[in-house]
Order: C-alpha cells, then structure tokens, then sequence
C-alpha cells in the first residue's frame, strides 16, 4: 500500500531554535516513519530577502547537519536549488494566479516592511511578492497530500490549493490534488525576552534559544527568560506560560503539571521553575548535539549523500514537469 506523502520546507536563514524544533523538525521526525516524506532546504526562498551568497551556501549545509542530527533520515532531505523543476513549475502556475491573490498575501506586506525597516538602501524584490507560487509549487511538484505548517501558513497553503484547482480547471484534468494542512500539537514557542512574540533569530540572541548552543548559554538564557511575575493573575502571564510550553514541549508531563499546581497555589519559586525547565532542555538538545559532532566528522560523506538524494528526488519533480507540459501545451 502506498503511504500518503507530505512535503514541508525550511529557509536555510538564522539558527535552529527551540522554536523551530518544536514547531516543526520534531515533528518531521516522527512522520517519517509513518509518511512518504519529503523536506526541503528553500534556498530559492531565501533570496527573496536581503541576503549574502557566501553566507547563504553556508547556512544551508549548517541546516542540512542540524536537521539530520535531529534525525531527519538524509534520503527523505534536499536543498530546494538542486532541483530547478521548481521554479520552472512555478512560472507555469504563475501564469494561473491573479495579481489579486497575490497581493492579498498579509506575508507580502509585513516581509516588505521588515527590508525597509532594516535598511533605507535595500529594496523590496519581486521575489517577495510571487514566492506564494513557488511555495505552491514546491507542494504540488511531488503530490503532497498534506502539508506541515504553521498557523500562519495557513493562507498560503489555501493559495495552493486554489492554484490546483485553477491549472485543473484550465487543462480539463484532475491532475493536482489539493493538499491539506497538518498541525502540530505543539503550542507557538515565544520569544524568550518579548513573550508576545514567536521566537526568532533574526531579533537576537536573548530572543531565542539555540538548539546548538553550549550548554552553558542555554541555562543561562532561561534563567534570564521574562516572567512577568509581578502581574499575577488567575491566568499565566505571557512570560510564564511560554515557559511552560516549553517543559511541556520537552515531555516532562509530571513536572509540568506539579509546577502548574504551585502556580495556582502562589508557591512557585521562579528560580527553581527555570532551573527543572533548563535541566529539561538540556536534557532533550544534548543527544542531538552529540549527534551533530558525530556528523561533522564525516561532512565530506554527508554532503555527497544529501547530493544524491536531491537527484533522486529531481527524478520524481521531472517527471512531474513532463506531465505538466503535456498537459499545459508546451511539451
């Protein structure tokens, strides 16, 4: 019986934080064994934004050693760029999406506004306006049925699936089938220093906590985590809840709960919360460190095994393409 496939992507930009662990690589992880899966390193995603090519090439193979430490399995993981079926599929759908759709995009407005917050002299590219097709197109080039994301996604995956049923409609076939999303159970991991945000990389360092880092840091920045204690209520404050979904995150279900009791009692003590929660994390990221060293000292054998399963992934998009064209006219 063949598995039902899912695709799912992640910009070679800033570090694997907690944030985008537990929002999506341990998932990934746990659906391999379960899906047809494919993951993508989006390189031609990360070009939309002011960026640094010899910086770039080397965020990717950095993403590609974090994510198979996590224990992606390297024949199911490939960098976006090696299979170029992309972006020439992308023009294809491009060409069945109106201006309309695109510029109801909400991700448009606010990645425009980050470049000109950054700096007067870069520019806003058209990348930033049409990557919606290519994220459409590198879903619907391998006939995902479902598709991890996040909530925020959730108006670009409804995009595809419009796409889908446009080129459908025009070739007079039921080619692509349109994907559905799948969620993972893991609450939004905020921003250690400003909880009303996600965590992210790109606000610096004391907003998010570094899979990869030593551990040392990694204590320390959750003893320096926001609380907000000094507006307790009935309800967590912002600070304290996403400390909390993070112990939680690491499946330390009995402290969770006994720490959650304390709060409601006032006998939590702030100090003896971030040390479990830090012991907790340190407890899940350092296997995973271990197996990164591991892989880096084989970096030459891993590179030609990532080369080799994005050819072989290309064979699946090509084949895609040749069906396209026929389709479309132009094979």
């Amino acid at each position: 019986m063949n598995r039902k496939k899912i695709l799912s992507g992640i910009q070679p930009t800033g570090h694997l934080h907690l944030g985008r662990y537990f929002g999506a690589v341990e998932n990934w992880v746990k659906l391999q064994s379960e899906y047809d899966s494919i993951y993508c390193v989006v390189d031609y995603h990360a070009i939309t934004m002011p960026y640094n090519p010899i910086k770039l090439k080397e965020n990717v193979w950095e993403l590609i050693y974090n994510l198979l430490a996590c224990g992606i399995h390297a024949e199911n993981l490939f960098i976006q760029s090696k299979v170029p079926e992309h972006t020439e599929l992308a023009w294809i759908l491009g060409c069945m999406c109106s201006y309309g759709e695109l510029s109801r995009m909400t991700q448009f407005k606010d990645k425009s506004e980050q470049i000109k917050d950054k700096s007067k002299d870069s520019f806003v590219s058209s990348g930033i306006f049409t990557y919606p097709v290519l994220q459409a197109a590198d879903i619907l080039i391998y006939k995902a049925d479902f598709v991890p994301v996040g909530k925020d996604q959730d108006q670009h995956l409804e995009l595809t699936r419009n796409i889908a049923q446009k080129f459908n409609s025009v070739v007079g076939k039921e080619y692509f089938k349109a994907p559905e999303g799948m969620y993972s159970s893991t609450s939004k991991i905020m921003s250690t220093a400003d909880p009303t945000k996600k965590m992210s990389a790109s606000m610096g360092d004391k907003h998010n906590i570094n899979v990869f880092a030593p551990i040392d840091q990694i204590r320390k920045q959750i003893r320096s985590a926001v609380t907000d204690a000094g507006e307790r209520s009935d309800r967590l404050s912002p600070g304290v809840e996403n400390l909390f979904m993070i112990l939680k995150a690491c499946n330390s279900i009995e402290e969770y709960n006994l720490l959650l009791n304390e709060y409601k009692n006032g006998t939590l003590q702030y100090g003896r919360f971030k040390d479990i929660i830090a012991d907790a994390v340190i407890e899940r990221v350092t296997p995973i460190q271990n197996n990164k060293a591991e892989i880096l000292k084989n970096s030459k054998e891993v590179k030609e095994s990532i080369k080799r399963s994005s050819a072989i992934i290309r064979e699946r998009a090509s084949q895609t393409i040749s069906e396209v064209k026929a389709l479309t006219g132009l094979g």
